[in-house]
């Protein structure tokens, strides 16, 4: 998947283009470095980023059923999938939609 996606910028933190929510936008496979950080300051961050995203307070865990239907909005969230459904089978739709670039906008005061 990595060799297929050429390199890109993205914010740390993302707004959602229709909430207005924050969150960070950051991925172990696809994000290498953080702009305007020396290389291991990057790394740390980055790792320290990752270890608080992976806590499990942040997981929402989907038990398969038959018939079931998962849906979820990438902007905000990260796929992590568990293959945890043997002997059965799952079938899978992928559908992505063509949306918006991320962008960063500070919260306002509350």
């Amino acid at each position: 998947a990595l060799a297929d996606t050429p390199p890109v910028t993205h914010p740390v933190v993302r707004t959602h283009p229709e909430s207005g929510r924050q969150s960070l936008f950051v991925n172990g496979l696809f994000t290498t470095r953080i702009l305007g950080l020396g290389e291991g300051e990057s790394a740390e961050l980055l790792g320290f980023l990752q270890e608080h995203m992976e806590q499990p307070r942040f997981r929402c865990r989907f038990r398969w059923r038959p018939h079931s239907v998962a849906i979820w909005d990438n902007r905000l969230t990260q796929h992590r999938p568990v293959n945890d459904y043997w002997p059965s089978h799952r079938k899978l739709q992928r559908i992505t939609i063509d949306g918006d670039r991320p962008f960063y906008r500070a919260a306002e005061a509350a």
